[in-house]
């Protein structure tokens, strides 16, 4: 029998099937329905910066003075009781760590490096098996160049990593990058493991096809992943694992069998006995010329493209 065992970010997983952080994944009840319907690890729902930051103290001395805190963000939270937002989610990961026996993966959505960093460590104490980062500052500020957000990313990295002692962390990204693989490899350097992000399965998977082979490190896809079939093209392309989301909460938690029932029926149909026997088979090779390969593929598409529609 195939075995659906492999590793992510030096986490032990049953199975590549991860749940992303959504709705789906901010209570001890749903984290155990998808133990049961056979998931592989869970990332919890975000804790974002802003939310840190209120509880701090010095912050709220000073509220007007940072920027990226703003009044209408303090207006919309006073009514959510915030001073009970961070001992809330240090309470979710103790809880889940008790109930389920998967993997528990802590989330953080940031957009700067300011004074928030030091939760890491204690989501670490708390019992998490990783922490993931949420990267994401919509680059809309004209007075702000790609390389000061980069910097600013790489920052937050680093930041982190210093507060955590033995626990892995990752980074998840978006597409809104200049040079993308340079990008990557960064973040390899810094030391975490990268998701790449969009809205479809074709960008997170030439990504991960492009760069896993190039970088040290893991490169998991998170979005676009709907059914099984889309799991092992994301392992062909050299990611470990994968991250779903919408498909949850469009066909149920069921969705998590009928994924890995597809995954152990193709390995069985292929003779693969486990997923390292085919993971990255069809990654581009460390010394392919990506730039030249990429623009054949384009060239191709587009005459087929052009003749198509052009001939009458």
């Amino acid at each position: 029998m195939a075995s659906l065992k492999t590793q992510y970010a030096g986490l032990e997983l049953k199975n590549p099937i991860i749940a992303s952080s959504s709705g789906v994944t901010d209570s001890v009840s749903r984290i155990e329905k998808l133990e049961k319907a056979g998931i592989g690890a869970v990332v919890l729902k975000s804790i974002f910066e802003e939310e840190i930051l209120i509880e701090m103290e010095e912050l709220m001395l000073n509220m007007t003075a940072r920027p990226f805190v703003f009044q209408e963000l303090i207006d919309c939270m006073e009514d959510d009781q915030h001073e009970d937002i961070i001992r809330t989610y240090l309470s979710l990961i103790a809880d889940c760590k008790k109930a389920v026996d998967i993997p528990i993966i802590a989330s953080i959505n940031a957009i700067s490096t300011q004074k928030w960093t030091y939760l890491a460590s204690e989501i670490e104490k708390a019992g998490a098996d990783a922490i993931e980062l949420n990267l994401f500052a919509l680059p809309s500020d004209l007075d702000k160049t790609s390389a000061e957000i980069e910097e600013t990313y790489l920052q937050i990295v680093k930041n982190v990593l210093e507060n955590v002692k033995d626990i892995p962390v990752t980074v998840k990204i978006s597409h809104y990058f200049t040079a993308m693989g340079h990008m990557i490899q960064k973040f390899a350097e810094a030391g975490v493991n990268v998701l790449s992000k969009n809205n479809e399965i074709a960008l997170p998977m030439r990504w991960v096809g492009i760069m896993s082979n190039k970088v040290a490190v893991d490169l998991v896809a998170t979005t676009g992943i709907h059914t099984g079939e889309d799991v092992v093209k994301l392992l062909l392309s050299g990611a470990p694992a994968v991250q779903i989301a919408t498909a949850l909460y469009r066909k149920d938690f069921s969705v998590v069998k009928e994924m890995t029932d597809f995954v152990e029926k193709w390995m069985q149909e292929k003779e693969y006995e486990t997923i390292g026997d085919f993971k990255g088979k069809l990654a581009h090779k460390n010394n392919e010329k990506t730039e030249s390969w990429e623009r054949v593929q384009f060239m191709k598409e587009f005459r087929h493209f052009v003749d198509k529609h052009t001939k009458h």
